[in-house]
Order: structure tokens, then sequence, then C-alpha cells
């Protein structure tokens, strides 16, 4: 009898839905979608996130064939952060439908946070060598935090241990890609975008200030008069825009060092799935730290995270800790 897991995120922005086999541990499905942001608007309300998440998961969940008697488990971020208190309204759409379904096949149900799916779709290939002592830094359009990550016996417990006092990087680069009328979420456009054109020309942002937590809505305001001012075109800023994100990551970094012992560092969430901010952190890091990038797919939202945590939790509370 084979033995699956079924993961789920709904996220701010995606409906994800994976399935693992728990023993040789093999994808066996990874479905998503994107919900849809009507083209002008800077993003969704929540009741609307939620009403397209309950229309996606019947969608990608009708897309899984399998004996869906083999699912053992079902593994569900519903919430944010592993914190008391912690809520958003679209992580119950996941959680509903996983206690429906676990409770249909007489399974065992189980929930996460967010984050820790993040981490565990970081760490699928490394979470038998890595457990402490790690910087988990979460950067999309809802959250830049940089986490003192440590192995508990479910999950993971992290302390936010630097980040950003307002806005997030994925607010800044949304804001400005909505300036450019770029589709929301901006991103993955603008990458695009600049990859499609050469004609850059060099633009040095203000120096960074602050210590592990930095502002970032005063750049808003920068990198739109860089634009309204018409002497740069819009790759020459969106180039200077993700350069400019890099270097504050790489700066927190460096002030969160100054006090703690950070042997590894994760790097996930969507604005981590930028091409240029991955590889200007791993120049500019030039070897100092383990670091771990998530293939592109992995670093954005997925629920193989979610799906890949039980089977982490049980290599660490059966083998690792006896």
């Amino acid at each position: 009898m084979k033995d699956y897991i079924l993961g789920i995120d709904t996220s701010a922005y995606t409906t994800s839905i994976a399935l693992i086999d728990q023993e040789s541990q093999e994808i066996l499905a990874d479905k998503r979608k994107v919900l849809t942001v009507p083209m002008g608007q800077k993003g969704l309300r929540q009741q609307d996130a939620v009403f397209q998440h309950m229309k996606n998961f019947q969608e990608l969940y009708s897309e899984i064939n399998i004996n869906f008697n083999n699912i053992k488990t079902v593994s569900v971020s519903s919430r944010p952060r592993n914190v008391t208190g912690s809520y958003m309204p679209v992580f119950t759409v996941g959680q509903n439908y996983g206690k429906i379904i676990a409770k249909s096949l007489n399974c065992k149900y189980i929930e996460y946070s967010h984050q820790e799916n993040h981490i565990a779709a970081s760490l699928i290939d490394y979470y038998k060598e890595i457990n402490n002592n790690v910087l988990a830094i979460h950067i999309s359009g809802g959250t830049t935090e940089f986490l003192d990550v440590n192995k508990s016996s479910k999950g993971y417990d992290a302390v936010i241990v630097g980040g950003s006092k307002d806005i997030t990087f994925g607010q800044l680069i949304d804001r400005i890609g909505a300036l450019f009328e770029f589709q929301f979420p901006c991103g993955f456009h603008m990458e695009n975008y600049l990859n499609e054109n050469n004609n850059i020309d060099k633009i040095i942002a203000p120096k960074i200030s602050g210590d592990a937590y930095i502002n970032l809505s005063g750049m808003e305001n920068y990198f739109t008069n860089l634009y309204l001012s018409k002497k740069f075109n819009k790759k020459s800023i969106i180039n200077a825009l993700f350069t400019y994100v890099s270097d504050c990551i790489i700066h927190i970094i460096n002030e969160i060092k100054l006090s703690s012992d950070i042997e590894t560092i994760i790097i996930a969430g969507g604005v981590a799935s930028n091409s240029l901010i991955r590889k200007r952190i791993l120049n500019k890091l030039n070897n100092e730290y383990n670091v771990i990038l998530p293939t592109k797919e992995n670093a954005s939202d997925n629920a193989v995270g979610t799906a890949f945590l039980p089977i982490i939790d049980r290599w660490y509370n059966e083998i690792k800790t006896n």
C-alpha cells in the first residue's frame, strides 16, 4: 500500500497543491495557479482572493489522477507564521478543504505555517544536514523578514531578527511595476522586460541606512521620481531597483551577523525567484556562508514544502534525536 502526503497552501496570490510519496519522497504532483489581479490594480481584497482559491482548488485537485485512498496525511499551511495569533483569511480555504479531505479519507491531518512551508521547500535536499544556526530570508509581496530558524519536533521555530519597518521588497517592486503599467504581481514581468532589453544606464541609488531593520517607503518615492524626471528609461530604473533590493538584503545580513552565529542562509519567497537578485546576492556573499537558494519554482509560493514537512519531522524525531 502506498503512503502519500497531500500538501495544500492557499497564500495571498497562489493556490498550490502537492502530492508526495512518503517513502520514496518522489513528488507525484505539483499543481499551482496564480490568482488573477485585474489590470491596473495593485492587489486583491481578501474576500476576492478567498473566492478565487475556492474555484482554483477544485480545478487543481481534479487534475490529480491517483488512488486517493493512498493519501495517509493531509498537510496544510493554515496561517502566515508559526506564532500565536497569526492569521489571514486566504489560508482558511486550504485549511477547510484539507479538513474535509482528511475526514473523508479517514487519514491524518496536520497544520503548519506558510513560512515553515518556504523553509521546508528550501531544505528538501538538505534537511538531514541543517537544523540550527539558519538565517531564513522570506521576501515576498507581503513579507520582508529575516528569521533565526531552529528545528523543533514539529516544523520550525523562527524569530524575526531583521527586515523592513514599512513596506516590503515585494511591495516596492510591485508599486514601481504598476507605475510602469506591468501586470500585477509585477516582478516576473519586470524581470522578463529587463532580459529582453540591453540598453541600461547605470544608476547609483542612495546609501542604505539603518541596522537590521530598514525603511523602504522613501525608495518608492526615489524610483518614482527617477521615472517622472524622464532622465532614465524603464529598464535602467528596473535594473537599479533590483540591484538596490539585493544590496539591502546584503546590508541586513551583515548587520545580523554582528550578533548571530550564522552558518546557513536560506533565501525564499517570490522576490527570491528573481534571477538578477539571486545572482548578485551570491556574488556579494562570496562564499562566506552556506547559501541555499531553492529552485525558482520552490522559492515562490508552493505546497511542496508543506507536503515535505511531515517527512522532515519524522526523520528529525525518529532518527536525528535518537
